[in-house]
């Protein structure tokens, strides 16, 4: 017994030219009543599809819509918070800079107040001295 695909095989060798276009004309008028028997752009439940697939559509693009100006305000928030840490920092910063300047300025200030008791200590013993002598 042959199988199904050799007599399929076999039987499209046999067929003649007569049958072969009885044939392609068969799928061609199916393939049309195929065709023809979806419904057309004016019937109502297309209609209805068409505006149910609209909706749908305008749905999707307002939620699209809101996703976008939600990363929008998120980013907007983001950018806000990193240049107000920013600038804390730079604040903080500053304040360290200056707290050290002042501590430089005291110091050289303490210096300064030292090597001159230390100048008047002197002047005072040499005024002493030249009283003693003289």
């Amino acid at each position: 017994m042959k199988s199904d695909r050799e007599n399929t095989l076999r039987n499209l060798n046999d067929n003649s030219f007569a049958e072969r276009r009885k044939s392609a004309e068969n799928a061609k008028r199916e393939l049309l009543a195929k065709f023809a028997s979806t419904p057309k752009s004016t019937d109502p439940a297309m209609q209805e599809r068409l505006a149910a697939r609209e909706a749908v559509a305008a749905a999707r693009e307002a939620r699209r819509a809101e996703r976008d100006a939600l990363k929008a305000a998120e980013k907007e928030r983001l950018l806000m918070e990193t240049a107000a840490l920013a600038a804390a920092a730079q604040a903080q910063a500053k304040a360290v800079a200056e707290a050290a300047q002042a501590e430089i300025d005291n110091r050289n200030s303490r210096v300064m107040a030292d090597e001159a008791a230390r100048k008047a200590e002197r002047d005072r013993r040499y005024a002493a001295r030249k009283a003693r002598q003289g």
